[in-house]
């Protein structure tokens, strides 16, 4: 793959199907899948705890191990189509991020004739945009720590020229029930691989957090989901969509007219730095934007420690002081 800093893992290969997704070797891919039923080794509850456009997560207990998953199914036809090609590529990306900590872990993956199904990581404390509903916005030493673990998380990806495509809190895991757990992202079925000399452009992501070079249907990049991380810093940081309008289409043309603003109601307390962040990463041109590793080196989050003594008292495992 040009200029792919970090080899794919053997069996793992570029589809010849479509642009900007991967597949398995054959002989890997027979090895891959389990077709004998889930049920054969898993309880699996009843009711999903999560649902999605094409597919639903239910929670399931290894009968030998005691140990609870989560089972994410996915429909394997969407419109009449075959999409078994998309997912082979979530799971090719899961596969190379195995080595990861910031990346939700695929343990197996099973198939019937009408779902494929991935027995995942299970995340105890659920989804980010659980504690975004519960405290509306969080400090600005949650949100540096919370943001350093996403970024290394992409940065692994963008190593592998892998653009996630979907940042958003739904898709960033916690790990315990607080803001401070440690951080997994999920959700690739519209991640692509981005290759020199090859354009990706698809319509893809969520409204409040899609790019403008997405909408204007331009390129894809890695940066690109820099662009996404900066809506989830605002989004974090005050409770509010640094775009959002009372219409899809308002909001889609906020994007592209990059309406940012700080009011002082929502960004009196708010320091400096971390508006200097949100300013860099918010750039309508891709190339002009941070970049993962810029983001990590920003004054904001490599000066955390001085936001532990200035905000609110926060309780800090040795996990997150290593952080700082």
């Amino acid at each position: 793959m040009a200029n792919s800093a970090v080899p794919l893992p053997k069996g793992i290969c570029l589809s010849p199907l479509k642009k900007g997704l991967l597949g398995f070797e054959e002989d890997i891919l027979a090895e891959l899948i389990d077709t004998r039923p889930i049920g054969t080794f898993y309880d699996v509850e009843s009711t999903p705890f999560a649902r999605g456009k094409f597919a639903t997560v239910k929670k399931c207990r290894h009968k030998g191990t005691q140990i609870e998953y989560a089972a994410k199914f996915i429909r394997k036809r969407r419109r009449g189509t075959v999409t078994k090609q998309d997912i082979l590529h979530e799971i090719a990306i899961l596969k190379a991020a195995s080595e990861c900590s910031g990346i939700v872990n695929l343990h197996e993956v099973f198939e019937n004739a009408v779902e494929v199904i991935l027995v995942l990581e299970l995340a105890a404390g659920g989804e980010l945009q659980r504690i975004v509903d519960v405290q509306e916005s969080l400090s600005e030493l949650e949100t540096v720590l919370i943001l350093k673990q996403i970024l290394r998380g992409i940065l692994f990806l963008h190593a592998r020229n892998i653009a996630h495509l979907d940042i958003k809190p739904q898709n960033i895991l916690l790990s315990g029930n607080c803001p401070l757990s440690e951080i997994k992202l999920c959700d690739f079925g519209i991640s692509r691989v981005i290759q020199a000399g090859v354009e990706v452009r698809e319509i893809l992501g969520t409204p409040d957090y899609i790019a403008p070079e997405v909408l204007s249907y331009e390129p894809i990049s890695l940066n690109t989901d820099v662009w996404s991380v900066g809506v989830l810093t605002y989004v974090l940081l005050t409770g509010y969509s640094p775009f959002g309008g009372e219409t899809k289409q308002e909001t889609y043309f906020n994007i592209t007219q990059c309406n940012l603003s700080f009011p002082e109601e929502y960004f009196g307390e708010i320091s400096s730095n971390a508006q200097d962040f949100i300013s860099r990463t918010l750039v309508t041109t891709p190339s002009k934007r941070l970049t993962v590793t810029e983001c990590l080196l920003h004054p904001w989050l490599t000066n955390a420690s001085t936001l532990s003594l200035a905000g609110p008292k926060v309780s800090v495992s040795s996990y997150w002081q290593f952080l700082l």
